[in-house]
């Protein structure tokens, strides 16, 4: 009894070594699924690859046909005393096997593409990047000062904050067009996009965090004389500076989900122009890498953005924590 109710403890830290058991198994239980799903036959497999096609003219080795219509070309085989088709069960083109999304991911950094349109993968990742780098920056440039603003003067937060609110419930991508208009067919419009996607986010949880600040701290820098400027930056912006550090973790993560459909919009480029060819030439395992390489590279960099934040703001016992 004792055990389980350490690791159900409410809102307590778990010993290391259950913690690290947790962590691994949040990526562990997926991944057995994925083979499963992908190595035993009977759990699913709808399709069955031909390995012989027989007698039947339309068949061809390594075609994936429905079990169904393989019955039915068998059972027609045998009534015509023809060769029998031969093949195994096998998933749809679109789920590949967890050893043919590795054997991707090395082949993708590695074989040179089939063709000359073609980028390699590093190439379309670098580009994505810098879309999405330049996006959320010009989004915090302006979104985190605005939000402090309105989070510490009330003034400033019933000129803005209505308005906010009414924008952000407005969808990026519907921008596109007119981005497209006003910035032209490049990297304009898709910085334009993330920007517009993460701003008014921005600035509702920045004045939401500033509002959390201690009262009584601001009422003791009044009390001591401080002007309006100096309220600002000695008391609540370095009182809200651990805080403000996890939500833009948090809201850089929100970029990287505007990401795909940002880069749809002109010129379709970056990690987005990867996956739509690969997976117009049917290189699901190259679909499959791209989208995990993106999880992997936004799971790296909340890493080192948490590691960074506990260095920065080590007295911050919720940044310790995360």
């Amino acid at each position: 009894m004792a055990g389980s109710t350490q690791w159900f403890a409410v809102r307590k830290a778990l010993p290391r070594d259950r913690a690290m058991l947790l962590t691994v198994s949040s990526f562990l239980v997926p991944l057995l699924l994925w083979c499963l799903i992908s190595y035993v036959p009977f759990i699913w497999h709808p399709k069955i690859e031909i390995t012989d096609p027989g007698g039947v003219s339309w068949f061809k080795s390594g075609m994936l046909v429905d079990r169904q219509v393989f019955a039915e070309q068998l059972v027609e085989s045998e009534q015509t005393g023809v060769l029998l088709p031969e093949g195994d069960r096998a998933n749809p083109v679109y789920l590949p096997a967890p050893h043919e999304v590795g054997s991707a991911f090395y082949t993708a950094f590695t074989a040179e593409p089939k063709r000359k349109s073609e980028k390699w993968l590093h190439e379309s990742l670098g580009h994505s990047i810098t879309i999405i780098f330049w996006g959320f920056v010009l989004s915090s440039l302006v979104g985190v000062p605005i939000g402090i603003l309105c989070g510490t003067y009330a003034a400033v937060s019933k000129l803005n904050e209505p308005f906010v609110e009414f924008f952000r419930y407005l969808p990026a991508p519907a921008f596109g067009a007119l981005a497209v208009a006003i910035l032209g067919i490049h990297d304009g419009p898709k910085i334009a996009i993330i920007f517009i996607g993460t701003f008014f986010q921005q600035v509702l949880i920045v004045a939401n965090t500033t509002r959390k600040l201690d009262m009584a701290l601001v009422e003791a820098s009044l009390t001591l004389g401080a002007k309006k400027m100096q309220l600002l930056f000695r008391v609540v912006i370095p009182g809200i500076l651990p805080d403000l550090f996890r939500d833009l973790r948090i809201l850089l993560g929100w970029a990287w989900t505007y990401l795909i459909v940002a880069e749809l919009i002109g010129t379709s480029s970056g990690i987005t122009w990867f996956i739509t060819q690969q997976a117009r030439y049917k290189n699901f395992d190259n679909v499959f890498a791209a989208i995990i390489m993106i999880g992997i590279i936004g799971l790296f960099s909340d890493f080192i953005l948490s590691q960074l934040g506990k260095r920065l703001f080590s007295w911050d016992k919720a940044q310790a924590k995360s």
